[in-house]
């Protein structure tokens, strides 16, 4: 999903400037872009380390895995190839060629799979876009649960330098988790310019803590042999399997890459990846893997016992900071849904604040940001641990995962044109592997797997919710408002008696079709016209961003002599809508005259919803449908409009 940092210029691949200061200054953004990729992208799964083995071998596991020669053995090289697998293959070199325009993660899937449905109304097309829903909701219980196991994880490391610190660890954590949330609003730009480089001081340090471990048992090299992998997995299957829930923990994260594509480049994320992040967190699982061999009572804490004495207290520092990291960054990832799928009608309008004036994607939204912080508290509280919480972990990390590569390769089937045999060797290939996991995660379901399904579910109902009594809205709203055309041949023809004062007067409508409630009410009650009427159309277009010399159209709906006119202004999801600016646009020989915007009054028309008799949705949909609504922000600020010269019509709809 897109995270808050957004670097302007991605390297693209083009053509190298002739001289050497060229080429210097195209490195030194190339650099730059890396740098913060390493800061924003790799939080998650760059602080796997600190838990994924430790809950592996927890003996308070429901299913633990004993700890043995062959089993570390297996463990390791299981954790190793399946980052190769899933990280590797499914979103480096797959998941990532197929973006929206640049941007990637799953709501990119969705978008260009409701754009195909829109061509060519494809049934297959229409479900998928629902699972991918299903999957933006589970991202909603990875939002909640990273930052609580994350900072936990990291805090912990206080037991294993003075266990009795042990009762600290749980308020500690709490402060930190308030303290996280309390700075949101004042956005994340400054903090973001030193996220890169403690995040390399992070990766460059467990990977030498790894190397040193490795050294004092080299033979765990072999584990990176994928016949111990496989060994493991066929000759004890039954321990294995249930290890696959906590191994699967090494991958948390991997979201993260796919959906910062639009923010940092495609190959600007994988180098990083390969260059950094890959070996160091390989080499702190070898290191790790090493240590437990050494001696089996290291899994209490192998990656802090990896540590030597004089270096914990400064890697707790720096774990807790890297972990902040990965929590401000699936914050903000949480903030970029929202604002998306508000955008594309699966959410109310949110208000939503730019903590930016040069970026893009740095948003703030009060209401996500309070949910979030409750129930991060909440998980803190209610677990108290990052092994009981990683239960829970898996499952939300494991549905996206699986969700998002069923996307890909119906989109590289039915978009591209892939062979079918070559989709289905794929696609069997990685969804076998995947659909173990999710299995394996569904054996924890009364461990705590059972809350990120809970919270997907809960995510997924409001949102369909949401946009299926958008569609009632839409009718009955329709219904009342009556065909445009017909309302201004009234006016033009003197069958509504009206007088016409001066000035610009501007309705926000849904289309074109219908007549504004608001206009049709001034005209009807006040018996009044404004000499130049702008009927107002906002669209949200399935991408990212939309160009300037697409933002607006115009049309004289008819004549071009009676002052009212329609305009359409057209944005990305991820544009931030501003009427006034587009209006400031507009060609004065194309809008029947100069439009006088200094003076315009806005109409906005507000509606009060309540339950209806007809059958249009189940009663409860509709009293969920009618209490998301009070979440909806201010119209006139979501647009851009001057208060001051806002006017607010009501009129109810009933669901």
């Amino acid at each position: 999903m897109p995270h808050s940092q957004h670097v302007p210029a991605p390297d693209d691949g083009s053509a190298a400037p002739p001289s050497a200061q060229g080429r210097a200054g195209r490195d030194a953004v190339r650099l730059a872009v890396v740098i913060g990729a390493l800061g924003v992208v790799f939080g998650d799964i760059g602080t796997s380390p600190i838990y994924t083995l430790q809950t592996v071998f927890n003996p308070r596991d429901p299913h633990p895995v004993p700890v043995s020669t062959a089993n570390v053995y297996g463990v390791v090289s299981l954790v190793f190839w399946s980052v190769v697998v899933i990280v590797m293959v499914t979103y480096v070199l797959l998941a990532m060629r197929a973006d929206n325009d640049g941007e990637g993660g799953i709501m990119a899937l969705i978008t260009l799979l409701r754009r195909q449905s829109a061509q060519r109304g494809r049934r297959a097309a229409v479900v998928l876009a629902a699972l991918g829903i299903f999957g933006a909701s589970l991202f909603f219980g990875d939002s909640m649960i990273t930052p609580a196991i994350s900072v936990l994880s990291a805090v912990e490391g206080l037991k294993v330098v003075e266990p009795s610190l042990g009762e600290l660890v749980v308020p500690v954590t709490a402060v930190i988790i308030v303290v996280l949330f309390l700075v949101q609003r004042r956005g994340t730009a400054a903090v973001g310019r030193v996220f890169g480089p403690v995040m390399i001081v992070w990766f460059l340090t467990i990977g030498a803590c790894g190397v040193d471990g490795i050294i004092g048992h080299p033979q765990i090299l072999k584990a990176l042999s994928p016949t111990y992998a496989l060994g493991f997995l066929t000759g004890h299957f039954g321990t294995a399997f249930f290890a696959l829930a906590a191994v699967v923990l090494a991958v948390t994260g991997a979201e993260a890459l796919y959906a910062d594509m639009g923010h940092f480049g495609r190959r600007s994320i994988t180098r990083a990846w390969l260059i950094l992040v890959f070996p160091a967190c390989m080499l702190s699982y070898l290191g790790q893997g090493a240590l437990i061999l050494a001696d089996p009572a290291n899994i209490s804490s192998p990656f802090f016992l990896l540590v030597p004495d004089w270096g914990r207290w400064p890697m707790i520092l720096l774990a807790t900071a890297a972990t902040v990291i990965a929590s401000q960054a699936v914050i903000t990832g949480a903030y970029s849904v929202a604002s998306q799928a508000a955008q594309l009608g699966y959410l109310p309008r949110l208000r939503i604040a730019h903590t930016s004036e040069s970026t893009i994607g740095q948003i703030y939204v009060p209401w996500v940001n309070w949910l979030l912080m409750v129930s991060v508290l909440t998980l803190v509280f209610a677990f108290r641990s990052s092994a009981a919480l990683a239960f829970a972990f898996g499952m939300a990390v494991t549905g996206t995962i699986t969700i998002t590569t069923l996307l890909f390769f119906y989109i590289a089937r039915s978009r591209w044109g892939t062979p079918l045999w070559l989709v289905g060797i794929g696609a069997g290939a990685l969804m076998c592997v995947d659909l173990l996991f999710v299995a394996a995660n569904l054996t924890k379901l009364v461990h705590g797997a059972w809350l990120p399904l809970l919270i997907g579910l809960t995510a997924f109902t409001v949102m369909t919710t949401w946009q299926r009594g958008r569609e009632v809205v839409t009718a009955e709203r329709a219904r009342a408002e009556g065909p445009l055309p017909e309302f201004i041949e009234q006016l033009r023809t003197g069958r509504t008696s009206t007088l016409r004062v001066p000035g610009t007067a501007v309705f926000l409508n849904r289309g074109k079709r219908t007549a504004p409630l608001a206009m049709r009410a001034n005209v009807e009650h006040n018996h009044v016209r404004h000499e130049q009427v702008v009927i107002l159309s906002v669209e949200t277009e399935p991408v990212p961003r939309l160009p300037a010399d697409r933002r607006t159209s115009v049309d004289p709906l008819g004549h071009t002599d009676d002052g009212i006119i329609h305009v359409t202004v057209r944005y990305g999801y991820m544009d931030t809508p501003d009427v006034p600016a587009a209006l400031a646009t507009l060609d004065p020989a194309t809008t029947e005259g100069p439009l006088q915007l200094d003076r315009a009054s806005y109409f906005l028309s507000k509606m009060e919803l309540r339950r209806g008799k007809e059958p249009t949705m189940a009663p409860w949909r509709k009293r969920l449908f009618i209490a998301t609504s009070y979440i909806t922000s201010d119209a006139a600020e979501y647009f851009g409009l001057p208060r001051d010269r806002t006017v607010i019509m009501g009129s109810d709809i009933e669901v």
